[in-house]
């Protein structure tokens, strides 16, 4: 598959590369695994003097000898002794920089983390050194967020205000899985809200369905419960390196919010456990959940739910996790009924979503969410507010397009149009068929 999007990303990272004429510069590229950090900066660096650093699970010193041979045939210049510490490694090369540019990318940043901690306050006191009279473009890229928001963001932590630059890479855009689909001559809105309902635009995903030609729903089926399919175990590997030992109630916790159990009291009622602190590392450390409130709350409004924020995790615990012992033994139609027999009921909250990155993309609405009261009565799928021109927009979004009343939503939205007085009331009904309106 071909390189899609990111020009703003490259953008940002040309004008980085350009002020490094005046002084050394480094940037941390993060961000959920599988959304092209590593292809994302490799494309940046392709037309530039630069090395790459892949830091893998092995000893620190086979790593420096690996390092080693390439600073030697990159410089053509023989490295004299024995190297053993990344250090020392990192040295050679801001010495090199001092008369000459050059990109270093050091990929998978947090392995150092369980090789050698230490090696982040040895670069730290060698940036401070070395900062001002060299010419070295440093980028960072992690796939473990918690790791690497702890590295860079944790006061307490040496690199902590180091980096110049923190780019948080996101999934694709609805508009550019469109435009993956159209160059594959597969365009429609059934198969682009599928795409964006499994792989949630996540490019890795995406190039995976590219390259086995699976653009419909059913063909996207057939490949994820396959034998040895490449998605089966994704969920379970991308989680544990982050959640560790306690992966078990973070993976129950995670289950459960797949199901459609979005407050916490639901949740602790079924795990009989409190998991507050849970739900915050979730939500805060590994960037795995968000909480939401309904629109027009109060700050300390104590009614909020969780929703999973990557859609392939969430395809992945509602219909692989909770079927993980049916997978083993092989019975892939099976599942794939299941999910036929669910998808619609599945399908209603992701179609939500969907419509809400279109219309925040517009830039018509300034705030833009969920509304509910208690009990969750009144919920009205998307609410959009535009205080410039005291306008709001309620809207209803269905898979079919055949149970909208305009009544019914307006009686819905009683109380925030007391909050709202004087506003021009926007009332919408979305479904697939309005895809292409916004696109």
């Amino acid at each position: 598959m071909k390189f899609y999007d990111r020009e703003e990303e490259l953008k940002i990272l040309e004008s980085i590369y350009s002020q490094t004429d005046e002084y050394s510069k480094m940037t941390v590229v993060t961000g959920r695994r599988r959304v092209g950090k590593t292809l994302l900066v490799k494309n940046f660096a392709k037309d530039k003097r630069h090395l790459y650093f892949f830091i893998s699970k092995k000893s620190e010193s086979l790593l420096c000898s690996e390092f080693i041979e390439q600073i030697q045939e990159f410089t053509n210049e023989k490295v004299f002794g024995e190297i053993k510490n990344f250090a020392e490694v990192f040295e050679l090369l801001l010495i090199y920089a001092k008369k000459e540019k050059l990109v270093l990318i050091i990929d998978e940043f947090q392995e150092f983390y369980n090789i050698n901690k230490s090696v982040y306050s040895e670069i730290q006191n060698l940036w401070d050194k070395y900062k001002f009279e060299t010419k070295i473009n440093i980028l960072f890229i992690g796939s473990v967020y918690s790791l690497m928001t702890k590295i860079f963001q944790n006061e307490k932590e040496p690199l902590f205000g180091r980096a110049d630059r923190i780019l948080y890479i996101k999934p694709f855009k609805v508009k550019v899985i469109k435009g993956i689909l159209t160059d594959n001559d597969s365009y429609s809105k059934e198969n682009l809200f599928h795409h964006y309902l499994i792989t949630g635009g996540s490019p890795r995903y995406e190039e995976l369905l590219v390259n086995n030609k699976c653009f419909t729903f059913e063909s996207m089926l057939d490949l994820i419960f396959s034998k040895d399919s490449p998605f089966l175990y994704e969920g379970k590997n991308y989680l544990i390196e982050e959640f560790g030992k306690d992966y078990g109630i973070y993976f129950s916790i995670i289950e459960l919010i797949s199901q459609s159990k979005t407050s916490r009291s639901e949740i602790e009622s079924i795990l009989e456990k409190s998991i507050g602190g849970y739900l915050e590392k979730l939500e805060n450390e590994y960037d795995v959940i968000a909480s939401v409130k309904p629109f027009g709350s109060k700050k300390n409004s104590r009614a909020q739910k969780y929703f999973i924020k990557d859609n392939f995790l969430k395809f992945w615990f509602r219909f692989v996790f909770k079927h993980a012992s049916v997978i083993e033994n092989g019975n892939f139609e099976y599942i794939k009924n299941v999910v036929r027999r669910d998808i619609s009921t599945y399908s209603g909250k992701i179609l939500e979503n969907l419509f809400i990155e279109l219309i925040a993309d517009s830039g018509e609405y300034g705030l833009i969410g969920n509304y509910w009261e208690k009990g969750n009565a009144n919920e009205i799928d998307i609410v959009g507010l535009d205080d410039l021109h005291k306008k709001i927009l309620f809207a209803e979004v269905k898979l079919s397009g055949k149970r909208f009343s305009k009544a019914v939503l307006e009686q819905k939205s009683t109380e925030l149009r007391k909050k709202y007085q004087g506003y021009f009331y926007k009332y919408q009904f979305f479904s697939i068929d309005n895809i292409d309106d916004f696109l």
